[in-house]
């Protein structure tokens, strides 16, 4: 099964707030396996733009620590799944996680 990742980032690693991210990790995966592995740049924050753009990059899943529930059901509409509440690791071992089943998400911290 094909993925396609998006993972919010500040520092090269998770971004505890997702609308307002540094850049997006985009991990392509197939079959349990990284395939590829790249950086984006958002555009300038702005209420409800992240989930229509991402689904227009291919985005399948996305990995966050908080997400805000009017996001999490835009990100729903384009049949993205979301994951929230996922701890402070790298790009590349949340995706492991995920492929594999792995991901341990917890709350949703973004109260807004």
């Amino acid at each position: 099964m094909k993925k396609r990742i998006a993972i919010p980032l500040e520092g090269g690693i998770l971004c505890s707030h997702f609308g307002h991210c540094e850049q997006f990790a985009i991990v392509d995966a197939e079959d349990k396996t990284i395939t590829a592995e790249s950086l984006i740049t958002p555009p300038p924050h702005e209420p409800g733009l992240l989930p229509g753009w991402l689904a227009e990059k291919g985005i399948t899943d996305v990995i966050a620590g908080g997400m805000g529930q009017r996001a999490i059901g835009l990100f729903n509409q384009h049949s993205i799944n979301v994951f929230v509440g996922a701890p402070v690791k790298s790009p590349d071992e949340l995706a492991t996680d995920l492929i594999n089943d792995r991901l341990q998400a917890g709350a949703n911290y973004c109260d807004h």
